[in-house]
């Protein structure tokens, strides 16, 4: 695969991003995602996860906004990580009316709140935060599409796969998403969890 079967307009702001061709890693997962597949996508730094998932991102949504709530949610290891992802869509999203907002605990919530209440696309959030929001009646999850797991090795030893694991068994049939260096046990649980079917890309 090359990215000649993406969105004409995803493949132009690619093109000027000054990305041609894709890694082994990106040729592998991007059509597993784009047939709806709940995907572990597991590949070393450098190969390209973190591209590969924001254009699975851009492709599912039509390159637009459409509606009032979020339809992607991606969930980061802390502050740092969100702002930092958050930088990163907001370099490809000004080209066009897509919206992206990060939440994490460190914000007050109630801003939290009403940023999401304006409208967004695509959510960036700590789990702790997103679960608080969501059982606070803070964000409305129906239009949801995706929910993703970047740098998936924060959840290793701690209870934040508790806070994801709640939140997707409360939600519609969606597509999950998982990026990560390894396959490590936490995420087997996941897998065990919600997303039984799921496929491996490594």
């Amino acid at each position: 695969m090359s990215f000649k079967k993406l969105l004409p307009e995803l493949k132009e702001l690619m093109i000027n991003k000054g990305i041609d061709e894709p890694t082994l890693f990106q040729k592998a997962v991007i059509p597993k995602v784009k047939s709806g597949a709940n995907v572990f996508g597991i590949s070393k730094v450098g190969e390209g996860k973190t591209t590969a998932m924001m254009i699975s991102v851009f492709q599912k949504l039509g390159m637009k906004a459409e509606g009032d709530n979020p339809r992607a949610i991606i969930f980061v290891k802390d502050k740092d990580a969100a702002l930092k992802l958050e930088e990163k869509f907001k370099a490809w999203t000004k080209y066009t009316d897509l919206r992206v907002y990060s939440v994490v605990e460190e914000h007050h919530i109630y801003n939290q709140k009403d940023m999401i209440y304006v409208g967004t696309d695509i959510v960036i959030a700590t789990p702790k935060r997103l679960n608080k929001l969501y059982f606070q009646n803070g964000i409305n999850l129906n239009q949801l599409q995706l929910l993703i797991i970047e740098d998936a090795e924060f959840l290793n030893g701690n209870s934040l796969l508790t806070d994801i694991n709640r939140i997707s068994e409360s939600l519609n049939k969606l597509q999950h998403l998982v990026f990560a260096s390894s396959m490590s046990p936490k995420l087997q649980k996941m897998k065990d969890l919600f997303m039984v079917n799921s496929v491996t890309v490594k």
